[in-house]
């Protein structure tokens, strides 16, 4: 993509997903949840192999209550791919209250603003 707006819109995404990755180290949903459309969605495997998730409001639930601040937490944005009003984003998070974590978003443009509406993530074995 050559257009100039590819830049902006790349930046805005990025603001976003900073978000989501400072409510995280910080263990503070209430830092995260602008990040999300309110009827975002979360899912992923237990470790039964089962699939786990459902409204984002699980997401922000665990991280309020067992979360702890984890400053030493990395994260990487991957990769982000946009077409028009649509993107997708990985990133990768080492360290993060003892987890590493592979998480995948899809986000829209919703009335001018980047905003999540589903993440599904992997943890890694410790």
């Amino acid at each position: 993509m050559n257009k100039p707006t590819y830049v902006q819109e790349y930046n805005a995404i990025v603001e976003v997903l900073n978000q989501y990755c400072d409510g995280g180290v910080k263990a503070d949903s209430r830092i995260m949840q602008p990040a999300f459309s309110e009827q975002a969605t979360i899912f992923g495997i237990d470790a039964d192999n089962k699939l786990t998730g459902g409204p984002i409001q699980g997401l922000f639930d665990i991280i309020d209550s067992a979360f702890r601040p984890s400053p030493e937490a990395k994260a990487a944005i991957v990769r982000i791919d946009i077409v028009g009003t649509a993107a997708s984003a990985r990133i990768d998070t080492n360290d993060i209250s003892g987890f590493c974590f592979t998480d995948f978003f899809n986000l829209l443009k919703v009335e001018g603003k980047w905003t999540i509406v589903s993440k599904i993530y992997h943890t890694h074995a410790a």
